[in-house]
Formats: structure tokens, sequence, C-alpha cells
């Protein structure tokens, strides 16, 4: 069968497993320098033994001090393991696995970004196999017995929604793989959306995270997944959270209600991966990301407005009902509205001021559509590409 009617015949098959799997509905607590309330948190629900998870930097710079005197005010037993400097590898997740056991944690902590959500949520389901090596959990679905240890997240940053997505991203450094495990059985019971965390957060990092949780909320609007109104209702306050207030971070850093605000998009982007699955802004980004060592964020804003556009004639409705969502159009022409979304789109893009890449070579062409192709199976796009298709939208990217 050619590659285009069997991705076709499939395209909808994400999103009916995706409904399945049970999805953390985790208490949020939100508001500037909330993380000190961690060690209440963990002694209201019985916790005793702690391992907090975090980056080197973090730590270093001393962000975890006001979550370790939580835990000590509390009375809760804790163990730092910051130990997580780049993506999470099976080595780094044995080693958090093995100091998880060797204090007989009952719950998680993770502090951090996207890697160390991850590395947090695979320490928590991987001491649930405690014999089996890390390597050989590197499933694409990974069945936890009853539920992974408790785990508590801590997002430094404003854009993955990793603090509650089901999905963690390990790399196998003797396969020089990287692949994406779904964790059966996650068990995120608490996420704080503390944003002092960002306060001191780069420019350029803070568009990219913004962008990213923008891409989240626009994918679960287009996404061709059913979902119940108050999953769609958050894919929309998503997109105008992103909208009205990453502007405002960018031009004023220590305008903290924005940054709050900034935090629950994230996380409301973070719930439409789980519900909605992403798309094909991300299967671009992935690929280009991965062949030419882009940022994700940076590949994100490359991809984000020639997807959209070239997925519009098959969205049009839900676009112009997150424009009228947004406060961007009233009135029954949707297409007028669809426009007005991307335009809005295209303004904040061009806000973010991102550094301008090369061109993709005509060279490339095939061996990115392959990429795109393979990785857009996994999710739940409003349309199935061609190869011409996609080498087009390449070339406007």
């Amino acid at each position: 069968m050619n590659s285009y009617y069997l991705r076709k015949s499939i395209r909808t098959l994400p999103g009916k497993v995706i409904k399945l799997v049970p999805v953390p509905e985790p208490e949020i607590t939100s508001g500037f320098g909330t993380r000190s309330e961690a060690g209440e948190i963990c002694r209201a629900r019985g916790f005793s033994r702690v391992l907090l998870v975090t980056d080197t930097t973090l730590s270093s710079l001393g962000y975890d001090a006001k979550v370790m005197d939580s835990f000590k005010t509390a009375g809760i037993e804790c163990r730092k393991f910051d130990k997580i400097s780049t993506e999470p590898t099976c080595k780094i997740i044995e080693e958090g696995r093995r100091a998880a056991l060797e204090i007989n944690a009952d719950c998680i902590v993770g502090l951090g970004g996207g890697s160390v959500m991850d590395s947090s949520k695979m320490i928590a389901a991987t001491v649930r196999y405690k014999s089996i090596p890390v390597s050989r959990l590197s499933l694409k679905f990974l069945i936890t017995k009853g539920k992974t240890l408790p785990l508590i997240t801590i997002p430094s940053t404003a854009g993955t929604g990793a603090e509650m997505t089901i999905a963690a991203v390990i790399t196998n450094t003797k396969k020089h793989t990287k692949a994406s495990t779904v964790i059966v059985g996650l068990n995120v019971t608490d996420v704080i959306l503390d944003s002092e965390l960002m306060l001191k957060m780069p420019r350029h990092v803070t568009a990219a995270c913004g962008i990213d949780a923008l891409s989240h909320g626009i994918e679960g609007i287009v996404s061709s997944v059913s979902s119940n109104l108050d999953d769609i209702r958050k894919s929309y306050e998503c997109v105008k959270l992103v909208l009205e207030n990453l502007p405002k971070v960018l031009e004023n850093p220590d305008d903290i209600e924005a940054r709050q605000r900034m935090c629950l998009a994230a996380n409301y982007g973070g719930n439409a991966i789980n519900r909605q699955l992403c798309g094909y802004i991300h299967a671009f980004a992935h690929s280009i990301g991965a062949k030419y060592h882009i940022p994700h964020g940076n590949t994100i804003a490359m991809c984000l407005l020639p997807v959209i556009e070239a997925e519009m004639p098959y969205c049009i409705d839900k676009l112009a009902q997150a424009a009228q969502h947004c406060s961007l159009h009233q009135g029954p022409d949707s297409r007028s509205a669809a426009e007005k979304m991307i335009n809005a789109f295209a303004e904040l893009i061009q806000t973010c001021a991102f550094k301008p890449h090369e061109p993709i070579p005509e060279n490339d062409m095939n061996e990115l559509t392959k990429m795109i192709n393979a990785d857009s199976i996994n999710y739940s796009a409003p349309v199935t590409f061609k190869d011409e298709e996609i080498k087009t939208i390449l070339r406007k990217i």
C-alpha cells in the first residue's frame, strides 16, 4: 500500500488509542513562590520520604532551597538528585531510580524544565520494575504495576506542559536512539506553578517556551480527536493566554501576573497533548530539529505558520471559533476569522524576534519527508499530507 494511503487510513487511530490511556488529574497550586508549599503538600498527602529530582543549573543557583526548606519544616525526609544536565538518558534514569530505592522514597518531586520532568516521570515509573534495566523499559507504552510512584511536579519553564503529560522522551546512548514512552498509570498528584522560577529566564528562552505552549493549544484545537467541552476550552484558553501574555513578559520580564498566566497556558497545553495529541507542527519541528540540531522552540516557531496555513482549508471552522474566543473576530465569516487567527500567530512570532535560519536544502527534502511521515502517524492532525505537500511546506519553512 502507498505510504500516503496507509497513513491516511490510520490517521484517527492514535486519537482512539490515547482515549484508552488514563491521564493524571493533579491538584494545581499556583502563584509566585508557591514551591515553598511542597513540603506541606507532601505532609498532607502522607508522604514522608521524598526524592527531589532537579538539574545542575537550578541546584547551583539555589532555586531548590525553598523546596528543601519546606521539606525540613514539614518533617519530610528528602534526598536530592541533581544530576540532570541534558536530555534524560537510560543511565541517568538508572541512577535516579537507585537513589529513590536507597531511601525507600514514597514520592518523587520534580523541579525543573522538560528534561527534569521526563526524568522524574521515568524514575517514578521504573521504580516499580527495580530489577529490569531502564533500557528494556524504554517502550512505546510502559504499563506500570498499578500506578507509578506518586509524583509532584514543579516546572521551571512555561512551555512544554511536561509537568502533567503522560509521555517522556528518553535517549538510549548505546543505541544512539531517542524515543518517546507513554507511561500508562502515571500518578501526578500535584502540580505547582511558580512564576518566580522564570523571572530571570533569558528573553529567547521565554519566547521559545511560549511559542511551544502556543503550538500545543493550536494543535489541540485543530485535532481530529473528539474532545469534551472542558478540554476544548482549555486549548482555546491556552492560545488566548499566550497571545495576550507572551508579549507582556517579553517587554517586561518582571510582570509576575503575566508570567503566572503563561504558566497556566503551558499547563493547558500539556492537557491538550494528553487529550488531543500533537500534529504536523510537531512532526515537522521534531524532524528539522533532529536533522539540524536546532532547539525545539525555535523549530516550532519556524514551522507553525507554514503548517497551519496548509491545514487551514481542513479546519477553518475550528480556527474561526478560536478567533472568536480570543476576541479577534465576531461574525459569520469563518474564513476571515481563521485568517485573523493566523495573522495573530504571525504577529506574535515576529514579536519574539527569533533568529532566521538558512533555507532547507533540496537535497534534504526526501529524508525529511520520510522523517515527518514517520513522526506524524503518532498524532491527530486534521489532514494527511502527501509527500509533495510536505515538500512544499518545507520550502516555505
